[in-house]
């Protein structure tokens, strides 16, 4: 890896922190980036991400070892045309970070008659934040990281890819583009779909004596958070993945409906079941592992309500070092413990805060 110059297209979280890891494992190499916004280009070069801005993307393709395609999917495959009329180094490999693989790997075939590898790449990782200021090199640490070949991709040509990427710490996983777009649609797509409708059935809610969204601050927010993504992202994602995610909302409604049965035959024993199932299968889902969708890393604090109690408890989190994302006061606490709701940018920032506060004897909880 000695050298390689590195082409990103696309200079926002996912691209940025891309291009930090490889930096941070590989330092002699030369990261060159382009983005259709120019200011984000020029912060990124500010920020040290990039080594190098390239005007136009040939001029960035025609001299790269790698590219990685770091944009939404219909972008992505945008990209992919343009690049498909440009020169590449011999043995060059291109990837992309998309979220939906079978229509970018479809058109990605064509780059294999001309002696460029295609690897179709998907970072399970993310964040509330956006833009190449929010770059991290360790967003991606302990994630699962999608590479699909569709057979095209020599071995060789896979290593070296994944020995790029080393920097991420990522845990690589190889699959079809079929297998991806199933898997990814149940456990990412889908609950989107969901947690949208959700907001929507509240937002129809009339009442004329509530604001419904003051009684929803607490756990509803939290199921719902994901409907807070991007909406030109789910827009892409829906279209690319719309076979998938129609045959799971037929067997959504069918569910749906069989649930609907049992309220209305008001059958507690398959009431009871329906629950108790569901509560074994989410407990036995791994706690430290980062999948499709990015995880929570809260910690709840009972406190007392006096004046200045949340300077005190910030104070202490500060003075140890560690930065929090988000605090907010929690009204609404059904199974919850703790008023005072702290989120992290990791695991191990949420753990040495539980230290920090546990020691002065404030009690914290985390919400399994």
């Amino acid at each position: 890896m000695q050298g390689n110059r590195v082409f990103v297209i696309g200079l926002g979280l996912i691209g940025g922190s891309l291009a930090l890891a490889i930096k941070k494992q590989h330092p002699s190499s030369v990261i060159v980036g382009y983005d259709v916004n120019r200011e984000q280009a020029d912060l990124a070069a500010s920020l040290g991400v990039i080594d190098e801005q390239a005007s136009r993307i040939e001029e960035g393709a025609e001299t790269a070892d790698f590219v990685i395609i770091a944009a939404p999917v219909l972008k992505a495959e945008e990209v992919i045309e343009h690049l498909l009329s440009c020169s590449f180094k011999d043995g060059a490999i291109i990837t992309d970070v998309g979220s939906t693989k079978h229509e970018i790997m479809k058109k990605a075939e064509r780059f294999h008659d001309n002696d460029v590898t295609f690897i179709g790449g998907h970072p399970l990782a993310g964040s509330h934040k956006t833009g190449v200021a929010a770059a991290n090199a360790h967003l991606f640490e302990n994630a699962f990281y999608v590479l699909i070949t569709n057979g095209f991709a020599l071995q060789e040509a896979t290593a070296q890819l994944k020995c790029l990427l080393s920097g991420t710490k990522a845990t690589f996983i190889e699959m079809s583009s079929e297998e991806h777009d199933r898997i990814v649609g149940a456990i990412s797509h889908f609950p989107h779909i969901v947690a949208a409708g959700l907001v929507h059935h509240l937002a129809n809610m009339d009442t004329e004596r509530f604001d419904v969204r003051d009684l929803a601050a607490g756990g509803f927010r939290d199921i719902t958070r994901i409907a807070s993504a991007s909406p030109a992202m789910w827009h892409d994602v829906l279209i690319h993945n719309r076979s998938v995610l129609l045959d799971l909302m037929e067997k959504w409604q069918a569910e749906m409906a069989e649930v609907k049965a049992m309220i209305e035959n008001v059958d507690s024993q398959q009431i009871f079941a329906y629950f108790e199932n569901a509560k074994q299968y989410r407990d036995m889902l791994p706690q430290r592992k980062k999948g499709a969708l990015p995880p929570l890393f809260d910690l709840y604090v009972d406190v007392p309500d006096y004046p200045g109690i949340i300077a005190k408890v910030t104070d202490l989190i500060a003075r140890a070092g560690i930065s929090i994302t988000n605090i907010g006061i929690i009204e609404m606490r059904e199974d919850i413990i703790g008023v005072l709701r702290m989120s992290f940018r990791s695991d191990e920032d949420r753990e040495h805060a539980e230290e920090v506060l546990n020691e002065q004897n404030y009690k914290t909880y985390l919400a399994d």
